[in-house]
C-alpha cells in the first residue's frame, strides 16, 4: 500500500510537498484534515479561524486531485475517512499537542521538520555547548548568520557589526500621524473566503463554536502567490523604511513598515530562508539600508528561530514556570476585547488593533499588552493562551516562550536578562498614544495617574526582593526609596483592581 503525507494546516507551502529528507514525492498522495473540535475547544479570534481555514481550502484547491481534504470533528475521524490503515509520513508538527497525537496513532512516520532554518539536533548540540550559562539570542543569531552566510564577507558581518538595534530606536516623527510609506499588500478575497465566512457564521449561529474579534476583509495572505507578493511588495516598497521605527508607534499607523509576514511565516506559505535572502539581496543591490536589512534578518534568523528551538528544548515544564507566583485571572473585558471600555488610550487603542484585525506589531504586544498584563499580576499561562487565541500568526510554539520568557519574565531570566515593562514615559517617548489621554505618563497618584507608570511601581515594589538582585534592575527598585508618595500609589492600584484603567 502506498504511503500517503498528511499536511497539517500550518504546512501549506512547496516546501512541505517538494521531495526532500525522502518525504513526500513528487507523485505521493496528500492528506488534509480540517477538524471542527479545534474550534470547538477555544474560543479563537474570528480573523484568525477565517484565515486558516481559508489558506487550507486555497491549498487543497490548489492541489486538487492529488489531495484527499476531510471535514471531520477531530482529526482520528478525518484520518479513518481519508486513509483508513494505510500508512503516512508527516513533517514534524509545530506542537507538542498535535506531535503526541501524531505518535500515538502508529500509523505515521514523522519527518523532519520544515519552515525553520536549524533543525533541532543542531540547535540541541549548540545549546548543550553552552552548559549551564544563559543560552542568550544574540550568540544565537550570530551562530545562525554564520552557519547559513547571511549578511556575511570574508567570515564576519557586513558593516563591522552584528547589530543594528541601536539605530531602530527612533520616536516616531513628531509631525506626522502616519509614517508615510507605501502600503502593505492587500489580498482580495473570492469565493473560498466567501464560503468559509458561510460556514463560520453557520456554525456560530448553530452554537457550536464561539468566537471573539472582528472578521474581514481578510487582510493576510492565504495562498503562496498572495504570501510572494507580500513579500515582494514589503521588500520593494517598506523595508527601506523599517530600521529607525522599528519600535515606534503611531495610533493612526498600527502596521508603520513592519513586513506583516508574520503569518505567512507561520502558516507555511513563506519559507523563512527566501526571506532572509531577499532583503539582503535588497541591501546588496543598494535597494535598502543595512540597519533595517539586518533588522528585518534579525527578527525572523534570529528571533523567530530562536523562538521554535526554545520551545522544543526547554521541554512541556516550561508551561507552568511561574517565578513571580503571579496567579490573578484574566477580567472580562480583556478576554472579549472590549476595547471600549479602557480609558488608557494606548492601551485601548491597541486593544481595537487587536479586535478588528488580529495583528498588532511587536512593540504593542510586548509594552502595551504584555506589560499590562506584567503589571496586574496575571496568571502567565492564562495570558499565553489569550496571545495563542487572539493572533492571527499565535501558536503555541510561538506564543509559549514569547509570552512566558520574555513578555511576562515567568521564567525568572532563563529567556531575558530583565523584565519588560515600562513606566508610561517609554509609550509617551515611542508614540503619539499618550496625546489626547484621560491620564498624564508623569502622574503616579490621582484622578490623571498613568496605569502604567503607577503600575510599573507597584510592580517593583511587589518583586523588589527577587528585582534587586538583577544588574539591570537594581537601580529602578532603588528608586522606590525616593518615592514619597509610595504608600498612596499601593493602595490606589490595590482600589483599582482588575477595572478597566
Amino acid at each position: 500500500m502506498t504511503d500517503a503525507h498528511w499536511l497539517f494546516g500550518d504546512q501549506l507551502g512547496p516546501h512541505f510537498t517538494a521531495p526532500r529528507d525522502g518525504v513526500p514525492g513528487r507523485d505521493t498522495p496528500l492528506v488534509m484534515i480540517e477538524a471542527r473540535s479545534v474550534l470547538r475547544r477555544r474560543r479563537f479570534h474570528r480573523a484568525k479561524a477565517h484565515l486558516v481555514l481559508s489558506a487550507m481550502r486555497h491549498r487543497a484547491a490548489e492541489l486538487g486531485d492529488r489531495v484527499t481534504y476531510v471535514q471531520a470533528e477531530t482529526y482520528r475521524e478525518g484520518l479513518r475517512r481519508a486513509a483508513g490503515s494505510r500508512p503516512l509520513t508527516v513533517h514534524h508538527p509545530t506542537s507538542r499537542a498535535a506531535l503526541g497525537l501524531v505518535r500515538s496513532l502508529g500509523q505515521v512516520t514523522v519527518g523532519p521538520a520544515r519552515g525553520f532554518l536549524v533543525p533541532h539536533e543542531e540547535f540541541r548540540a549548540w545549546a548543550d555547548g553552552h552548559g549551564t550559562r544563559r543560552l542568550r539570542q544574540e550568540d544565537f543569531y550570530h551562530w545562525v548568520r554564520r552557519g547559513h552566510d547571511l549578511l556575511m564577507e570574508d567570515g564576519q558581518p557586513v558593516g563591522g557589526r552584528w547589530n543594528f538595534d541601536h539605530d531602530t530606536r527612533e520616536p516616531p516623527p513628531g509631525d506626522a500621524d502616519v509614517l508615510g510609506v507605501p502600503a502593505p499588500y492587500r489580498p482580495r478575497e473570492d469565493e473560498i473566503d466567501d464560503e468559509v465566512r458561510y460556514d463560520l457564521d453557520r456554525w456560530e449561529r448553530a452554537g457550536e463554536v464561539s468566537f471573539v474579534g472582528r472578521d474581514g476583509p481578510r487582510r493576510f495572505p492565504a495562498t503562496r502567490r498572495e504570501a510572494l507578493a507580500a513579500l515582494r511588495r514589503f521588500v520593494r516598497h517598506r523595508l527601506s523604511a523599517f530600521g529607525p521605527y522599528e519600535d515606534a508607534m503611531l495610533a493612526a499607523d498600527p502596521v508603520m513598515s513592519h513586513s506583516l509576514l508574520s503569518s505567512s511565516l507561520n502558516l507555511g506559505l513563506l519559507d523563512p530562508d527566501e526571506c532572509v535572502r531577499r532583503a539582503e539581496e535588497a541591501w546588496r543591490a543598494d535597494e535598502a539600508p543595512l540597519n533595517a536589512v539586518e533588522g528585518f534578518v534579525r527578527q525572523i534568523a534570529g528571533w523567530r528561530e530562536y523562538v521554535w528551538q526554545l520551545y522544543w528544548y526547554f521541554g512541556e515544564s516550561y508551561r507552568r514556570e511561574n517565578v513571580l507566583d503571579h496567579r490573578a485571572e484574566l477580567p472580562g473585558w480583556f478576554l472579549e476585547l472590549d476595547a471600549d471600555a479602557v480609558t488608557a488610550r494606548c492601551l485601548g487603542t491597541v486593544m481595537a488593533q487587536v479586535r478588528d484585525t488580529g495583528w498588532t506589531h511587536h512593540i504593542p504586544r510586548l509594552m502595551i499588552l504584555g506589560s499590562h498584563a506584567l503589571q496586574r499580576g496575571w496568571d502567565p499561562a492564562a495570558v499565553t493562551d489569550w496571545f495563542h487565541r487572539c493572533f492571527v500568526d499565535g501558536y503555541d510554539w510561538v506564543m509559549l516562550p514569547n509570552v512566558v520568557g520574555m513578555s511576562q519574565y515567568a521564567d525568572g531570566g532563563r529567556m531575558t536578562t530583565k523584565p519588560y515593562t515600562s513606566g508610561g514615559a517609554y509609550v509617551h517617548r515611542m508614540s503619539d498614544l499618550c496625546g489626547g489621554c484621560a491620564y498624564r505618563p508623569t502622574e503616579r497618584t490621582g484622578d490623571r495617574a498613568c496605569p502604567y507608570t503607577a503600575g510599573y511601581w507597584a510592580f517593583l515594589h511587589r518583586h523588589r526582593e527577587l528585582l534587586a538582585h538583577n544588574p539591570r534592575m537594581n537601580r529602578p527598585v532603588r528608586g522606590l526609596d525616593r518615592l514619597r508618595d509610595l504608600d498612596a500609589l499601593l493602595r490606589q492600584e490595590e482600589r483599582r483592581g482588575d477595572e478597566p484603567p
